[in-house]
C-alpha cells in the first residue's frame, strides 16, 4: 500500500531527526532533486542523503520541529525550526565550516512534492546570514535605537 502525502511527510521528518540515513534513503525516489540556500542543489538519492546527512555530521544533535503543514495533493509545505549545536564540519557552498561549537535556531520553509508515497523534491528555504551570525562567523546587527 502507497502512503498518504502525510504518511510520507512524517516519515521523512521523523528519519530525519532519529539521523537515520537509511531510513531516509527508503521515503526518497530514486530521481528525488533538492535545492537549497546558496545555490545547493542535488539529483538522485545518494545526493539528496549525502545533503542532509552533512547536517547530522556538522550538528550531532540536529532536530527540527514542524510548526505548520500545508498538504494540497502531493505538495506539502512545511514551516519549522531547525535546532543543533556546531560541533562538526560544516560543508557549504563557501567552503567547510570548522565546528563554533555554538548553538543554532533557525526558521525555515520547505515546499516538498511527492509521488507513490515518495519525496521526489526538496526546497528549502533559511537564512544563511542569521546562521553565520548564529555560528558567530559574522557580526550580529546593531540593536536598533
Amino acid at each position: 500500500m502507497t502512503m498518504t502525502t502525510r504518511e510520507a511527510f512524517e516519515q521523512g521528518t521523523a528519519t530525519f531527526n532519529a539521523h537515520d540515513r537509511d531510513g531516509f534513503a527508503a521515503v526518497l525516489a530514486d530521481d528525488v532533486v533538492f535545492e537549497a540556500p546558496g545555490g545547493m542543489r542535488g539529483e538522485g538519492r545518494a545526493a539528496c542523503v549525502e545533503f542532509f546527512s552533512n547536517w547530522f555530521g556538522a550538528f550531532p544533535d540536529a532536530h527540527v520541529e514542524v510548526h505548520g503543514l500545508y498538504i494540497l495533493g502531493n505538495v506539502a509545505v512545511e514551516e519549522g525550526t531547525f535546532t543543533g549545536t556546531h560541533n562538526g564540519v560544516l560543508h557549504s557552498p563557501m567552503g567547510d565550516i570548522p565546528p563554533t561549537g555554538r548553538s543554532v535556531a533557525l526558521g525555515y520553509i520547505q515546499v516538498l512534492r511527492f509521488r507513490d508515497g515518495k519525496h521526489v523534491s526538496f526546497h528549502l528555504m533559511f537564512d544563511r546570514l542569521l546562521m553565520l551570525e548564529q555560528l558567530g562567523l559574522l557580526p550580529a546587527p546593531a540593536p536598533a535605537g
